[in-house]
């Protein structure tokens, strides 16, 4: 099995430090789903932000108030959305159905 390439110790803290970055901006953001101080509808606008747009839609639903793991996978599963799509895959018909639903069940 080939090695990967040799990285100096700067660059791996380097990139360290970036996924730690990363990992706390996507808790603050499910944190903000699950006070109400952000919807749904504003975190797709968001879709530019990188850190919104690779998020897992799975992980976003289970952070809004009143779905769990349960109901996330079985709205996930009704609209047709694979459990491992990210937020910026969801293509626009996607998103409208899923809004829809959310209305709908009043979460």
């Amino acid at each position: 099995m080939p090695q990967p390439p040799p990285i100096s110790p700067e660059a791996r803290a380097a990139a360290l430090e970036k996924a730690a970055a990363a990992r706390r901006q996507r808790a603050e953001i499910k944190e903000k789903l699950k006070m109400g101080s952000v919807t749904l509808p504003e975190l797709f606008d968001q879709v530019g932000d990188e850190t919104v747009a690779k998020m897992k839609v799975l992980t976003v639903l289970e952070s809004l108030p009143g779905l769990g793991k349960v109901k996330a996978r079985r709205l996930m599963e009704e609209v047709g959305i694979a459990e491992t799509r990210r937020v910026q895959g969801l293509g626009a018909n996607q998103r409208k159905t899923l809004l829809e639903r959310l209305e709908r069940s009043g979460s």
